[in-house]
């Protein structure tokens, strides 16, 4: 484990003087730390990945959506979105933007007028949006506790409005 070693006798008006070193042996504080580490590593359980749940609808009948809980959310580029409540007006004057920021007030209001049986949000992404924004938008409808919602694909009039609003808006 340790030794002490004498070395350099050394002679001074008669007496004899001894220095000593000493030399620690590091081997059985390194075997424990490698003990300790396998230890912990076995005896730890590992994160276990969560993964979002996604319902996809079965085929057969379609499930009819009131106009009035129906919120449909658009998302844009660079993080934009837009969102209509029941349908789409021809002239999109029901047609507004927003933020991430602001579409959760969005939803708690729409949530607070509609019966619960028949709220319903319809997220749908465009080409320009990226992956980020669509699981930011499902975990918003996590905390938000919005219990019907689906993903579904952009028609071509509510695209070419989001375009038109991306272009006026100077979003790149």
């Amino acid at each position: 484990m340790a030794e002490i070693a004498s070395t350099n006798e050394t002679k001074r008006a008669g007496r004899k003087s001894t220095k000593k070193s000493t030399r620690v042996d590091l081997t059985p504080m390194v075997d424990l730390g490698f003990l300790l580490i396998t230890f912990f590593i076995f005896t730890t359980t590992m994160c276990q990945q969560t993964a979002l749940e996604l319902d996809m609808p079965h085929d057969g009948k379609q499930t009819d959506i009131r106009g009035s809980g129906a919120l449909t959310i658009l998302l844009g580029a660079s993080n934009s979105i837009y969102y209509y409540e029941g349908e789409l007006l021809s002239n999109g004057s029901n047609f507004k933007a927003s933020s991430f920021k602001e579409i959760r007030d969005i939803i708690i209001k729409k949530k607070r007028s509609t019966d619960p049986k028949y709220m319903y949000v319809i997220i749908k992404p465009t080409d320009g949006s990226n992956y980020r924004n669509v699981v930011d938008i499902l975990d918003e409808m996590t905390v938000d506790v919005v219990e019907s919602y689906s993903l579904d694909n952009i028609t071509t009039g509510e695209n070419q409005l989001v375009q038109v609003t991306e272009s006026h808006n100077k979003v790149l």
